[in-house]
């Protein structure tokens, strides 16, 4: 059972996500921007910053970057959200503005990687806000396809050792116990977030490599 998404109707969700989530953080008090996250030391500023980056930098300042982090990705891609998110707010939200209708991405990455980092990345902003925030069916299962199938760059999170079952679109994968739920909540447990993700699932929630 694959995506049914091609790549132009990613494109336009992408687009469509950019310029919703512009539209929250339009609104935000100054608290709300340095709020912490689920990522890590990222603050609501640092996420929203780093979904900015692949679209604008160009591959000489990605190369920069690698080299300022020594070679290390992981701590490229943190170390660059964090100096991003210490922009003005208003300039952040420029630069999200300013890529709607880019078609740019980051070296070996294809358009499944912005449209799942903008959902969950969306999530993790909402969720820390306390905000509510639609991920569309469609676009979730894309993305979830895209996490159980990845190989490279390497997934950064285990498989659930379970047979997870979309409720409210076709889509189911893995084998055991069964797990149901919203194919967005699914696609928050794929990425790590269990614990946004377990209120919405029925069933045991397993897991490992």
């Amino acid at each position: 059972m694959g995506t049914v998404l091609d790549t132009d109707e990613r494109w336009r969700i992408i687009d469509r996500e950019r310029a919703s989530l512009a539209d929250l953080l339009e609104g935000l008090s100054p608290e709300e921007w340095d709020t912490r996250t689920r990522c890590g030391d990222w603050r609501v500023r640092d996420v929203a910053a780093h979904l900015t980056v692949a679209a604008r930098f160009s591959y000489g300042t990605v190369l920069r970057e690698y080299l300022r982090a020594r070679g290390d990705l992981d701590r490229m891609i943190h170390d660059s959200a964090v100096r991003e998110g210490d922009r003005p707010v208003d300039e952040i939200v420029g630069n999200l503005r300013s890529i709607i209708g880019s078609r740019r991405l980051a070296p070996t990455t294809t358009p499944r990687e912005p449209l799942l980092d903008l959902l969950v990345h969306g999530q993790d902003i909402a969720l820390a806000l306390g905000r509510q925030r639609e991920m569309p069916p469609e676009a979730a299962r894309d993305a979830a396809d895209r996490v159980w199938t990845m190989r490279f760059p390497p997934r950064p999170w285990p498989l659930p050792k379970a047979r997870l079952v979309a409720t409210d679109i076709e889509w189911a994968r893995g084998t055991g116990e069964e797990v149901r739920g919203p194919i967005a909540a699914l696609l928050l447990l794929l990425t790590g977030r269990t614990d946004a993700a377990l209120p919405h699932l029925t069933g045991e929630v397993p897991t490992g490599g």
